[in-house]
């Protein structure tokens, strides 16, 4: 086969086979295939598209580029969920601990932050001793014993994508709704779950701008799940303001306990509840969305979901008194700024994506893969859509390690809040559930 004939072909918008879409990740993987020509099948494959055949062909072969966990043995069903991005998106540390205490199995695969988007891993690893650093048996044992494991991404698991998607990052072919979708799934296949539900976000702070894109990225990616004999649903949410109150590592950590607490913030409960109920569904855990509603509330009101989410911090080398006080276990920035409002009105937009460049800057997020970031750093928004506030009041708080970077992101987070005379009302956050 030849390399030169396949690029050739895709070039020409025709359809390449499986075995060919096999031969170049695999000839990628081994280092076969250099760079240059893996980046002209990405530019190729952006521009011409790939069919839905193409896209299952080159999700298959780079989870199985690398090592399929297996989690057959493990009594119960295994879940997993994916989020496509946003800015203040704690769902998994509240999620996760709920499915546990409803008796699945969560066996979840997690990121770190790049850009404007936060990431899972950071997040835990403000929890002094956190460590994802689960060899496969730990991580197996782990799931089994108390129904609830975290790892990164290694080097045995999916390497092709992790290579492509350093390619992707660089030749300007990420926003391609195949290439995303066989990204996510080669990893949610290769994790092993039987029940996999994808939260697609949408709005300024997503990587989908628009409803449609989100759509088609959310069918795309179902379509996948179910051609591997997976359970998938997808939750299409709004992501044109942050989740919840906080952006920054220690902060979200903090406001999702508060969150299993009682006393978080709505619009992060009714997310983590949707998805929850999904998962449930899909599992056979609830025979409606009601009952699973129910089972999810009574978990949260009880304090399971807390105790699990304890035991999931221990398990993994963390301080689990963390659920206890927050405030006293996790760091704290050296330096904080009130921000306040110079008019009055209501709060009729508040734009994500400029207040996770914001949080990014203040050392929560990073540029590069290699960037070392402040678990203290980030935002607390302190008005949402739809609220009125007067002049002189705080809008939003900003923290850091850094004194230097609060003069420097300012400006950009007093931009991301418009006020108008006249109320508006948030849009909806769930727009669309694809089964």
């Amino acid at each position: 086969m030849s390399i030169m004939q396949l690029l050739a072909k895709k070039r020409d918008g025709k359809v390449l086979t499986d075995d060919e879409i096999k031969f170049l990740v695999d000839g990628y993987v081994a280092d076969k295939i250099p760079d240059y020509q893996m980046s002209a099948f990405l530019m190729a494959a952006f521009i011409r598209g790939l069919d839905e055949d193409e896209t299952f062909s080159l999700t298959r072969a780079m989870a199985e580029s690398g090592e399929i966990i297996d989690l057959s043995f493990i009594d119960g069903v295994k879940v997993d969920k994916h989020s496509t991005g946003g800015v203040g998106d704690k769902v998994t540390l509240v999620l996760a601990p709920m499915m546990a205490a409803v008796g699945a199995n969560v066996a979840k695969m997690s990121g770190r932050g790049l850009g404007h988007t936060g990431g899972t891993i950071d997040k835990l690893e403000s929890i002094p001793g956190f460590s994802v650093d689960l060899n496969r048996s730990r991580f197996i044992q782990q799931v089994g014993e108390i129904g609830i494991a975290l790892i990164g991404q290694t080097d045995e698991i999916c390497p092709a994508d992790k290579k492509i998607y350093a390619l992707r990052d660089v030749t300007a072919t990420v926003p391609s709704i195949p290439l995303i979708a066989s990204s996510i799934m080669s990893k949610k296949i290769a994790g092993g779950a039987d029940v996999i539900v994808l939260d697609v976000k949408v709005g300024t702070g997503a990587f989908m701008k628009t409803l449609d894109e989100a759509k088609e990225l959310a069918q795309t990616l179902v379509s996948i799940g179910k051609r591997f004999g997976k359970q998938a649903v997808a939750v299409i949410s709004d992501m044109s303001q942050p989740l919840g109150i906080t952006i920054g590592n220690a902060l979200e950590v903090e406001e999702a306990i508060d969150t299993m607490k009682g006393f978080g913030s709505p619009d992060l409960l009714e997310l983590c509840t949707e998805l929850g109920a999904q998962l449930m569904m899909k599992a056979g855990l609830a025979a409606s969305r009601q009952d699973a509603v129910e089972a999810l509330s009574e978990v949260l009101e009880s304090g399971k979901a807390l105790e699990k989410f304890r035991e999931f911090i221990e398990a993994q080398g963390g301080d689990g008194s963390v659920v206890d006080d927050p405030r006293r276990i996790l760091p704290h920035a050296q330096y904080v700024e009130d921000l306040i409002i110079a008019d009055s009105g209501y709060v009729v937009g508040v734009n994500a994506e400029e207040l996770g460049v914001a949080a990014r800057i203040l050392g929560a997020g990073r540029k590069t893969k290699d960037d070392v970031i402040d678990h203290t750093a980030g935002i607390v928004v302190a008005k949402k859509v739809g609220d009125y506030i007067n002049a002189g009041e705080i809008i939003a708080q900003m923290r850091s390690a850094d004194a230097h970077s609060l003069a420097a992101v300012t400006s950009l987070v007093y931009e991301a809040f418009t006020l108008s005379p006249n109320p508006q009302e948030a849009k909806e956050l769930i727009y669309d559930i694809i089964d």
